[in-house]
């Protein structure tokens, strides 16, 4: 682990490398104040610092205060060390945001056994954030397909039509639905039915931009939210869509079972938030007429009405 030791004495600054090295650290060295915030704000700046008090250009207290400030992830563990013996002087390096301190002059083991602790509060904090970040993953991810589940990719809609109105961009939505679904479940099983909705999800996934939303609306629906895109643009990405998962069969318990999809699609240009229900709709009705007209297509409703297309090949 990377330890700052920030100290404008070089004697006692060498003497702090010196034993971070030989506790099987690695040591950073900072010689005032300011270089030692530099160094707390670089993206790979260390998890701990042991910071004098009394430094040049910046105090030990002050830069303890401005790396809280942040609110920075991970967290950094800082010990001040300081001459100072007076109650309020601690009080106040500790309202700042040191997590403790030693006052000079101090005995070796103390500071080791003080950074050993301050290592195991970092990794609990560390557990912490991967517990936390696993929550977050299961409250706004479908957990069959591993894409974002209703609530998430509903509320990334209503992010972009806010986002689309104030930029003055249009903004398209894709529904997607598996042709004659349940067939699959009555023929083959509901864990087969499952094993193509994963497939289904990944060759969707497979044809994204970085920046869209995709996210399983319900059963064998998905939903993709297209920033930027106009109805032509999502027309084309609808497609592209069709045809990842009409491209090859999919094997399933042992069969290789030929599954397609429909598509509707829906555009604005700059819609406001209060437009999304009704750009859910008109996707719905679109992806209504494209089961209607035969399945395997891509059909687009636009605000001037209902227009049909035929699902045309993509080229690669």
């Amino acid at each position: 682990m990377r330890v700052l030791a920030a100290e404008d004495n070089p004697v006692f600054q060498s003497m702090l490398r010196n034993m971070l090295t030989k506790w099987g650290y690695e040591a950073v060295g900072a010689c005032d104040g300011n270089e030692a915030w530099r160094i707390l704000q670089a993206d790979d700046a260390p998890r701990m610092a042991i910071l004098d008090w009394m430094m040049p250009g910046m105090d030990g207290v002050e830069v303890c205060r401005r790396v809280r400030s942040t609110g920075r992830e991970p967290y950094q563990y800082i010990l001040l060390l300081t001459g100072r013996t007076e109650s309020q002087d601690l009080v106040d390096g500790m309202e700042a945001g040191a997590d403790d301190y030693l006052t000079k002059p101090f005995v070796a083991q103390e500071l080791r056994v003080r950074l050993r602790a301050g290592r195991r509060i970092l990794d609990l904090q560390e557990e912490l954030v991967l517990a936390r970040e696993a929550l977050r993953e299961q409250a706004t991810h479908d957990g069959m397909t591993g894409l974002l589940n209703r609530t998430a990719v509903l509320q990334a809609l209503d992010n972009e039509a806010a986002r689309a109105q104030r930029e003055g961009h249009p903004l398209a939505l894709l529904i997607a639905d598996f042709d004659h679904f349940k067939a699959v479940n009555d023929t083959y099983g509901h864990l087969a039915g499952d094993a193509v909705i994963r497939e289904g999800a990944r060759r969707m996934k497979s044809v994204v931009r970085r920046y869209d939303a995709l996210g399983r609306y319900g059963g064998e629906e998905f939903l993709m939210v297209l920033p930027g895109c106009d109805a032509v643009a999502a027309h084309a990405q609808g497609n592209r869509l069709r045809a990842a998962i009409a491209a090859e069969p999919f094997e399933v318990a042992g069969a290789f079972l030929r599954v397609t999809c429909s598509v509707g699609v829906a555009s604005r240009l700059n819609p406001a938030i209060t437009e999304v229900d009704a750009l859910i709709r008109e996707a719905d009705l679109a992806l209504y007429q494209a089961k209607d007209g035969g399945r395997d297509r891509v059909e687009a409703c636009g605000s001037r009405g209902m227009e049909t297309v035929e699902a045309q090949p993509v080229l690669a």
